[in-house]
């Protein structure tokens, strides 16, 4: 229960900030965790990023002042942390469907996001398979981008990278360049994988990288090397699925079982550093496997 009483801490700072500038920094060290780790947690648990949650909390507060109050649309624009009424405006139709002004009129449909609370629901779902394993260091080098956690446009995420770089050859190209799988790593899975938050960056990103293992046969000539540090991890497997699935949805709904089904109940907390997406499988069949990095309680 302690991760819940993080969580929901987290929130109710959240909450009692929204008609101010709202520090992510602050809002993970109320959930003991760092802002990457907090935003990414959030954005598994609940699908929407951590800045778009608040900017609807903004938007539904806002709009109640507009039904209740007599303050003037440029005051509450002001309030809720908009530049100009114009901005306002554009935010405030974009989310309820009318203006800041056609608010104020009896009966008008608006919409209302309410504060997120934490629970731990028991559903009697399937089972999750884990273990858990310590890695000695390595090095792994690749092809890498830097993604936004708050949505922000500019940004290659993910996903673009590697549709990308199988339609420009480049993920071809480090196939070639991988070199033998070392030794701690199962060998029928894939050369290519990705691993995520593996150096800082900039406020509100992080790193993400289409990586193969260094080994003997490996030619990194060109490609971003990284130590990855000795780390005890946690590691999810999915089942078997074609590869013509709805492979996003599938790693997607991974990710979040290990932060809404595993981590709340288990004695481990997530640890700062690397985390990995392991490919496996045939060219019919995938398969992966998650590792998280972890730490005691």
């Amino acid at each position: 229960m302690d991760w819940l009483s993080k969580m929901n801490s987290a929130i109710d700072y959240i909450e009692n900030n929204l008609i101010y500038e709202i520090d992510f920094n602050k809002v993970a060290q109320k959930a003991c965790c760092s802002s990457y780790n907090f935003q990414r947690m959030f954005s598994f648990i609940t699908d929407t990023t951590l800045a778009e949650y608040i900017r609807r909390r903004r938007l539904t507060q806002a709009a109640l002042e507009l039904q209740n109050t007599n303050l003037r649309v440029i005051d509450i624009s002001t309030k809720y942390g908009y530049n100009s009424a114009t901005s306002f405006a554009r935010a405030f139709t974009t989310l309820h469907g009318l203006t800041p002004t056609e608010a104020r009129k009896p009966g008008v449909q608006l919409k209302a996001y309410p504060k997120i609370s934490f629970q731990i629901s028991i559903k009697g779902e399937k089972e999750m398979d884990y273990r858990i394993e310590t890695k000695e260091a390595f090095d792994i080098f690749g092809i890498e981008t830097i993604a936004s956690l708050t949505g922000e446009e500019g940004y290659l995420s993910p996903a673009e990278l590697w549709q990308k770089c199988h339609q420009n050859g480049e993920y071809e190209r480090l196939h070639e360049n991988s070199g033998d799988l070392p030794d701690f790593i199962t060998q029928n899975l894939c050369r290519i994988h990705g691993v995520e938050n593996y150096c800082k960056t900039e406020k509100n990103t992080f790193s993400y990288m289409l990586c193969s293992f260094v080994s003997e046969s490996s030619n990194t000539n060109g490609y971003k090397v990284v130590n990855i540090p000795a780390q005890t991890y946690a590691i999810f497997p999915s089942e078997k699925f074609k590869w013509d699935d709805d492979f996003y949805s599938i790693l997607s709904n991974l990710q979040k079982r290990f932060y809404t089904e595993w981590l709340p109940t288990a004695n481990y907390e997530r640890a700062e550093g690397a985390n990995f997406e392991i490919y496996g499988g045939t060219p019919e069949c995938g398969y992966i496997e998650l590792w998280y990095p972890i730490v005691k309680k």
